[in-house]
């Protein structure tokens, strides 16, 4: 299958999940496996990350392997898999990587708000604070924190980042979304159930 055939849509959603909470590697040296952790406390978001791989690659295989008492793994073996999230197996951390959200996503509003979904459903939360609905998404990327930012505003929403200097060096990135949040949880369909 070229990368023609493949439904944009699905794949912005795959690539912002695969951004948040997966990994490549090619463990037999023949095939890149991506990994996907997930909560098992989500099932809903467990079935859509499984079903938009299926809708993917719809002859390969996907497994989910209970990791720990609340963690499932989400895996599928593909050589297309860096082509299709655009970094390598074997280049290190996404973070050594300075993975970025693809140019034909963050040119696109409806790729977009997709790959949001999939960022805000692995590594983001929806909460209350003060009786104010609030969503936020963390990463320790500055490339990744960049273009989840510019994306958010490019869609009309007042992003703010806070950024806290950890122990281990590295930066935790938060951006949230305080103003209009209902509206931008709609448009980006987050499902965190």
């Amino acid at each position: 299958m070229s990368n023609s055939k493949i439904d944009k849509k699905t794949l912005a959603y795959i690539v912002g999940v695969a951004l948040g909470d997966g990994g490549l590697s090619n463990p037999n040296g023949r095939a890149v496996r991506l990994r996907i952790s997930c909560d098992t406390k989500y099932p809903a978001i467990i079935e859509n990350i499984t079903s938009a791989i299926k809708k993917l690659l719809p002859t390969n295989k996907i497994s989910q392997v209970k990791m720990k008492a609340r963690c499932v793994d989400i895996s599928c073996y593909s050589n297309k898999w860096e082509s299709l999230l655009g970094w390598k197996a074997r280049g290190g951390s996404k973070e050594k990587q300075k993975v970025k959200i693809p140019d034909w996503i963050k040119n696109n509003k409806t790729y977009s708000r997709y790959c949001l979904r999939g960022l805000f459903e692995t590594d983001g939360s929806v909460y209350t604070d003060r009786g104010y609905k609030m969503a936020n998404f963390v990463t320790i990327i500055p490339t990744l924190a960049n273009d989840v930012m510019e994306i958010i505003t490019m869609l009309g929403f007042k992003p703010n980042i806070q950024k806290i200097k950890k122990e281990n060096g590295k930066t935790k990135h938060t951006i949230r979304i305080s103003k209009n949040t209902e509206k931008f949880i709609k448009l980006i369909e987050i499902d965190k159930s």
